[in-house]
């Protein structure tokens, strides 16, 4: 496993900054799941880039990067649910929204396997909800959609790309596969600028389930104690580090602006890399200097065995490509949560 490679092409850091500063300043700009891991660091680049922020939040979270960064301060905040249409259309039309990003949603595999029910309706009630909202919204002229790589569902050929029929099966995977596809119907029937993201497993500081496997591993190795695999091991994932996926929404709300033919189309971001958790876990404790050894529980069920994304599509059509490496997020990482669990941040 290669976790040292420098991403090529694409856009530089400063190249990006200097191209999208003029697009967002003051642009009213909506984010729902603003306290979620991606949305703390999707606020903190859109105020850096100058834009207007109002997020829509439901629970309140201290923990999270939009409160600890005390990004919370900066933004206008509407307390609510997704799913409350008509909250959302008055958001919508009092803040004067122009572009939307919509993260919210329910991820947690396990509660998702365990309550269908709360995460269909957060995930797909919550997305129809949005579009209709902003379909009936004449100053919205982008929305950006957060799908996943697991609206794939299980496959026999990967990697996934973007023709790849959406067939999941299991809760998590099935709510992501519906809400991708009433994306794209609002696209296509309505002419919506709507265009959706699938990504890997997103990692990085401000994931605040410890259960997963960054987290996790990081909090156990800190506290002397074993990480914990609850799979075999042999799972293989695509990790893609949080400040890339920001990066990503942002650059894809621009080109819906600028390129309006891009509605109703799907991108997948990645590093294209294949890791296995047990490689995973690895390579975090090669960061941290650590020489415990996991303990493999072999419990998890009703997961997909192997899951890894193509980002072609996205490097021909948006010159993108990915700012960090898997070790460089790993150690961004491993830095945001020893500052975490030294202030006790985790309870």
């Amino acid at each position: 496993m290669a976790v040292n490679r420098r991403p090529e092409g694409g856009r530089g850091r400063d190249f990006a900054l200097r191209n999208t500063a003029q697009f967002w300043r003051d642009r009213p700009t909506l984010v729902t799941g603003a306290t979620g891991l991606v949305g703390g660091w999707l606020v903190k680049s859109l105020l850096a880039a100058g834009a207007d922020v109002v997020c829509l939040v439901r629970d309140w979270v201290p923990q999270s990067e939009l409160v600890r960064a005390r990004l919370i301060d900066r933004v206008k905040v509407v307390r609510g649910d997704v799913c409350d249409q008509a909250l959302v259309e008055r958001t919508l039309g009092e803040n004067e929204i122009e572009t939307v990003i919509h993260l919210a949603a329910q991820t947690i595999v396990g509660i998702a396997n365990r309550n269908p029910v709360s995460t269909f309706e957060s995930n797909v009630r919550g997305t129809w909800v949005l579009l209709e909202a902003c379909r009936r919204s004449p100053l919205v002229k982008g929305v950006v959609f957060a799908s996943s790589d697991k609206a794939y569902g299980d496959q026999e050929q990967l990697p996934y790309d973007e023709e790849t029929p959406l067939q999941g099966r299991h809760p998590y995977d099935v709510s992501k596969s519906c809400a991708d596809l009433i994306a794209r119907s609002y696209a296509v029937t309505y002419g919506l600028p709507v265009v959706t993201t699938r990504c890997g497993n997103f990692y990085g500081g401000g994931d605040l389930n410890w259960n997963r496997i960054v987290p996790g591993t990081i909090r156990s190795v800190l506290r002397g104690q074993r990480p914990v695999i609850r799979s075999d091991g042999n799972y293989v994932r695509d990790y893609f580090y949080v400040e890339d996926g920001a990066a990503a929404y942002m650059l894809l709300a621009e080109s819906i602006h600028q390129r309006p033919e891009l509605g109703g189309e799907a991108f997948n971001f990645s590093n294209e890399q294949q890791v296995t958790v047990r490689e995973l876990v690895d390579s975090l404790l090669a960061v941290m200097g650590s020489r415990l050894e996991p303990e493999v529980r072999n419990e998890a069920s009703h997961e997909i065995r192997r899951q890894y994304l193509g980002a072609q599509k996205a490097r021909r059509v948006l010159n993108w490509s990915p700012q960090f490496t898997l070790d460089e997020g790993l150690k961004r990482s491993v830095a945001w949560y020893r500052e975490l669990l030294a202030e006790g941040g985790d309870d």
